[in-house]
């Protein structure tokens, strides 16, 4: 698994991504190839939620990070 940064462009009526030569190569990825791509769009609420959630919860905030990511990624 890999992240980068990249801009949406349009494409026809649609939008599109560009993937860093660097990445493509590091991955093996190839023309038609399926992958899976995970939408994060750059934001404060994660930071605001955790701070808000302080003293409410018995996880701690890595813990529930930790449950998230495992839920994202292998569930």
């Amino acid at each position: 698994m890999a992240e980068c940064e990249t801009i949406t462009r349009r494409w026809g009526n649609s939008l599109g991504i560009t993937l860093p030569k660097e990445l493509v190569q590091k991955e093996h990825l190839h023309v038609e190839q399926k992958v899976k791509v995970l939408i994060l769009k750059p934001s404060r609420t994660a930071q605001g939620t955790f701070g808000m959630m302080k003293g409410k919860w018995n996880k701690t905030a890595q813990a529930i990070k930790d449950q998230t990511r495992a839920e994202l990624y292998h569930g």
